[in-house]
């Protein structure tokens, strides 16, 4: 594994993400990272101490929001947020959009804005690395209010809860906790509220229709391709430098591989001398308006 991605400090991008879940990159924190990690945490301890009314970190969430909490409650009421909203249901995700969805909040995390402790962050760096993935139900996100529901599956493990995937097997956190060595993570003040307030749960999801999308894209120049044959069409639309007059990379992409996939084309040379003069906008612009779907792909994707 020779690429290295820093959590909080390099851009994290759809194919960095499916590299990191997928085991060929290697996600790790930086120094200055760990620091400012350290300092938004320090700062949440100093709201405790100092009784400053906060919301989420020694007040109730939601209607509950002028309930003030005790100092000695303020990590009891982490472990209980994390509890009270796992209530998804439905069948388990895929491992895959799980593991996504701990790399996007590792992300997140370690721009040093939550106050989650390092060892939160780190323990949740481990379940990515060792591939111990969380179980999380289909079903229970309010969508953009917050991925309340399955980011509190998600999390349940580091409290030594639900359920994980572990070498093939779905099996209770607690016990491969024990079996790898390791005790639960005690949270802090604001952690639990800071785990599970987010939109991971969608953004996973996002993550792996936009590498779906392009699978769509190449298959439809095959289509295309295919359609222009059987419609007794002209592949001349399609040459090079035609495009080179207007470079758009999407455009010349699918140009190239339309007449690639046309070359040596028996149909196509068997009405080369037609006398046809051009073919419909759908079949002669397939460059333009796959192109553009193309360059709206790699903007994502990149």
């Amino acid at each position: 594994m020779d690429q290295v991605f820093h959590y909080g400090s390099d851009q994290l991008t759809v194919a960095k993400t499916l590299g990191i879940a997928a085991g060929h990159i290697k996600g790790q924190l930086n120094p200055d990272v760990v620091a400012r990690i350290k300092a938004s945490h320090a700062h949440v301890q100093e709201i405790v101490q100092q009784h400053t009314t906060v919301y989420g970190i020694n007040t109730g969430f939601g209607p509950l929001c002028d309930t003030k909490i005790s100092e000695e409650d303020t990590r009891k009421l982490q472990y209980n947020i994390l509890q009270s909203h796992s209530v998804g249901v439905g069948a388990p995700i895929a491992e895959e959009i799980a593991r996504i969805m701990l790399i996007t909040k590792v992300q997140a995390l370690a721009q040093g804005y939550s106050g989650a402790a390092l060892a939160t962050i780190e323990r949740i760096i481990w379940h990515i690395d060792h591939r111990v993935t969380p179980l999380v139900p289909e079903k229970g996100s309010v969508g953009a209010s917050g991925d309340l529901a399955p980011l509190s599956h998600l999390f349940l493990p580091l409290i030594g809860l639900g359920e994980v995937w572990y070498k093939g097997e779905r099996l209770p956190a607690a016990t491969v906790l024990q079996q790898e060595g390791l005790q639960p993570i005690a949270l802090g003040p604001k952690e639990g509220l800071a785990l599970i307030n987010g939109t991971q749960f969608i953004l996973a999801h996002a993550v792996k229709a936009v590498q779906r999308f392009h699978n769509l894209l190449e298959a439809a120049d095959i289509i295309g391709a295919m359609s222009l044959e059987g419609l007794m069409g002209t592949h001349k639309p399609f040459d090079p430098r035609l495009h080179e007059i207007r470079p758009y990379r999407g455009n010349q992409l699918v140009a190239h591989r339309l007449h690639a996939l046309l070359d040596a084309s028996e149909i196509m040379a068997s009405h080369v001398d037609c006398g046809r003069v051009q073919d419909p906008y759908s079949l002669r612009c397939m460059p333009q308006v796959h192109g553009a779907s193309r360059t709206a792909w790699k903007h994502r994707r990149n």
